[in-house]
């Protein structure tokens, strides 16, 4: 790899890593890049070498990269954490999720299809409070899926999942169209 295609390799990893926000595996990256793992790897070393002095940190971890912010920053976030618990949650936290609730697992690619806006933010702010959780697909371990948490139903005052509104109707309808997708996925392949 020539000297310059490094250096745009490494910003390339660090905007995907940035915008997805979550642990990437390796394997995605080199698919997404159209590179090779050993690319992809010297590319992360070095990523973590000029991130070493700033806020954020590459963290590699089980064939995973993720950035996260520098453990000697920790008392600042903790600060940021507490007023975020402390706040209510606000119009696109409460459809953010409703969308959990009822579709979940629910990726994070779907919940902001459904919504129309980057859900990022307010799945932080659920995952801080321990209202949803993260949960690695079953038919594809890439995927992310979040689902809600037994604190996200007593918060809402609820014995079970299916005590919410109509949920058991929208829930078969929300079955329905996702085979329907399937049967046109699988028909346009």
């Amino acid at each position: 790899m020539m000297q310059e295609n490094q250096g745009q390799l490494v910003n390339k990893i660090e905007a995907v890593l940035f915008y997805l926000a979550e642990p990437v595996s390796i394997d995605f990256l080199a698919k997404t890049l159209d590179i090779s793992k050993e690319d992809v790897l010297v590319a992360t070393k070095s990523l973590a070498e000029s991130l070493s002095e700033r806020g954020v940190r590459l963290v590699v971890h089980n064939d995973e990269v993720l950035i996260t912010t520098a453990p000697e920053y920790s008392e600042t976030i903790e600060k940021i954490i507490k007023e975020e618990r402390e706040k209510d949650l606000g119009k696109s936290g409460i459809e953010t999720l409703s969308i959990i609730a009822y579709k979940g697992p629910v990726s994070k690619k779907e919940i902001e299809y459904i919504r129309g806006v980057n859900s990022q933010y307010s799945l932080r702010n659920l995952l801080l409070r321990g209202l949803i959780e993260k949960k690695n697909s079953e038919t594809d371990m890439r995927v992310i899926g979040y689902n809600i948490t037994a604190d996200a139903l007593r918060f809402l005052g609820l014995s079970h999942i299916s005590e919410l509104p109509e949920y058991n109707e929208l829930r078969q309808q929300l079955d329905v169209a996702e085979e329907k997708e399937e049967d046109l996925d699988t028909a346009n392949n």
